[in-house]
């Protein structure tokens, strides 16, 4: 009997090394208890720290599920604002700027293979 692999193993076997695995690990100041967030929630609020007060997009800092990443990050006690803005061109209409409110600090950041 054919056994037809499923796409994680067919993804791993095909490259030479997995994808790499994001955490970082921050605490909301003054006093706040250090959190470790996990992939792209990690990524998504590192990504809000550089961004600083001009914060991110889904144009300027593309990921799949902003959306997503910022529900949990909030889910967590982050504070971050949606801005919707408009936007022209060939394909007019919204999309998101999430901002960074609370004063966070990067205890760790780690990337593993």
């Amino acid at each position: 009997m054919n056994r037809i692999p499923d796409a994680t193993s067919r993804v791993n076997s095909q490259s030479q090394t997995p994808p790499n695995k994001f955490s970082i690990t921050v605490r909301i100041e003054p006093d706040g208890t250090p959190t470790r967030l996990e992939g792209r929630v990690g990524w998504a609020l590192q990504q809000l720290v550089d961004a600083g007060k001009g914060g991110c997009t889904p144009v300027t800092h593309p990921g799949p599920r902003w959306s997503d990443y910022v529900f949990k990050a909030r889910a967590l006690g982050f504070v971050i604002e949606t801005v919707h803005e408009s936007h022209g061109g060939q394909f007019p209409g919204h999309h998101a700027r999430y901002v960074l409110h609370s004063d966070v600090s990067i205890v760790s950041e780690e990337t593993a293979a």
